[in-house]
């Protein structure tokens, strides 16, 4: 236990398994130093979270707030990956924006030291803040991603940023070189979606805008390791505290890998070490039929022993791919545990969407890194890893964002086996000893204990005022 004494910590993460995992993984580190943990969210993503540890289950209690019914949102959606179709979205958004009324009830009569709550959680901190409690921001992009949306002004109504184009270049308050930007597909894709409002009533740059401008301060996930140029950076466009929490590197949990069905187990026993390609690409993305089978192509074409976590319709993989591909490859439907797969010494490449937190698992094991980003930071996180020499980007057309199974195939010979590879391969693993230094990353959790014990009790002034 922190010698201070135990905290109390509210967490309220996003509705996407994306946000909950790490919110619970931060969580799980923080009771691992005796401190305790109300963790918020609605019944059914309670329940999706792995099993506690019998040691921390006294410290993290899990407290179930239901949506209330919202027209045209499926009533057991709880999570993005509920969801039908990415139009729902803001109507998600919407049923989680109705926490600020029940919140306080739960809240009050104990309240915690803090309140830490996710990007979507606009309203947190002036509810905090009227509770007497103070709050602060989860950043769960890494720093170089956050400070390329900049400063709160530039989240909202800075008129610099008013067209995708504007998206396409380095902003002008990163002060030193880089290749961090959107390409023009990317750029169009998430303009309209994240700088106008949509059906939840705010856009979701002005929930960034409001959750940076009025926490106490923010964290994030990253550590100056891997990127101190950027950590540097924020707190000057934030005009506030930034501080680092670690990268969280995933621990290998006995019962997770439990659940890896057998035959995947035994399939990538009879693989050569580092000689198969792990294929996923997170909760968040709807794959199109014709990147189902770009994909497919490439693989097939690269004659690389392969495991693919597909979350597609059945029947999108192309006529007799499975068959054709018996014995070099595997197609698992649905949710696989990535960090089990990972870990096993088989998987030597990750063809990923590049979120950040699949970027941290894959680093954490030094598996070489093929980039196909889709959403969100993901364009940035891949620009950043290229420039770093620690992964390849796919090619893609720059006005529409399509690509080809050959050069899939390219990019995956490329990082595992061809020659001029191999610096790829030996980045990786060089980078894994900061990625999977579990030590180096608990310092980190126990440095922002100690920012959260110091300033318990500092309420936010701009959030009491809003």
């Amino acid at each position: 236990m922190d010698k201070n004494g135990p905290l109390h910590i509210a967490m309220l993460p996003w509705l996407a398994m994306g946000h909950l995992l790490p919110f619970f993984e931060l969580s799980k580190r923080l009771a691992l130093h005796g401190h305790h943990i109300s963790f918020i969210s609605t019944p059914r993503n309670l329940q999706r979270l792995p099993t506690l540890p019998p040691h921390l289950s006294p410290l993290i209690s899990f407290i179930p707030l239901p949506l209330p019914f919202i027209e045209h949102l499926p009533p057991t959606a709880e999570a993005t990956v509920d969801l039908p179709s990415d139009d729902l979205r803001p109507l998600l958004r919407k049923a989680f924006d109705s926490f600020h009324l029940s919140l306080p009830s739960l809240l009050r009569p104990t309240p915690p030291h803090w309140l830490l709550f996710d990007y979507a959680a606009h309203w947190a901190p002036s509810l905090a803040a009227d509770l007497g409690i103070p709050s602060a921001f989860i950043g769960l992009h890494n720093s170089a991603a956050l400070s390329f949306f900049g400063p709160p002004s530039a989240l909202h109504g800075d008129a610099s940023r008013s067209s995708p184009d504007d998206f396409t270049i380095v902003p002008n308050w990163i002060p030193f070189p880089s290749t961090i930007s959107y390409r023009p597909f990317e750029a169009r894709e998430l303009f309209n979606p994240g700088v106008l409002p949509d059906d939840s009533g705010v856009s979701e740059s002005y929930r960034y805008f409001r959750s940076i401008s009025d926490c106490r301060f923010v964290a994030v996930r990253s550590c100056n390791e891997f990127e101190s140029e950027w950590l540097d950076l924020l707190p000057n466009l934030y005009n506030k505290p930034v501080i680092p929490f670690g990268l969280l590197p995933p621990l290998r949990d006995p019962q997770i890998d439990c659940a890896v069905p057998f035959h995947l187990i035994q399939w990538l026993d009879n693989q050569a070490p580092k000689s198969v390609v792990y294929v996923a690409f997170g909760s968040e993305v709807k794959l199109s039929r014709e990147r189902v089978h770009e994909i497919a192509l490439g693989l097939e074409l690269s004659k690389l022993p392969f495991f693919w976590a597909l979350r597609a319709p059945e029947g999108w993989l192309p006529e007799g791919f499975e068959r054709r591909n018996e014995g070099q490859g595997l197609v698992l439907s649905g949710w696989a545990p990535q960090v089990s797969v990972l870990g096993h010494g088989a998987i030597g490449g990750f063809l990923s969407h590049g979120g950040w937190g699949s970027i941290v698992e894959g680093l954490r094991f030094g598996v070489a890194m093929v980039l196909l980003p889709l959403v969100f930071d993901q364009g940035l996180n891949a620009r950043n890893l290229v420039a770093k020499g620690i992964g390849v980007e796919i090619a893609r057309n720059e006005e529409d964002g399509s690509f080809s199974g050959d050069d899939v195939s390219r990019c995956l010979r490329l990082v595992m086996v061809d020659d001029e590879g191999e610096c790829f391969r030996k980045n990786a693993r060089e980078w894994s000893q900061v990625f999977g230094d579990v030590d180096l990353h608990d310092r980190y959790v126990r440095g922002f204990i100690r920012f959260l014990w110091d300033n318990r009790n500092n309420i936010d002034e701009a959030s009491s005022s809003s």
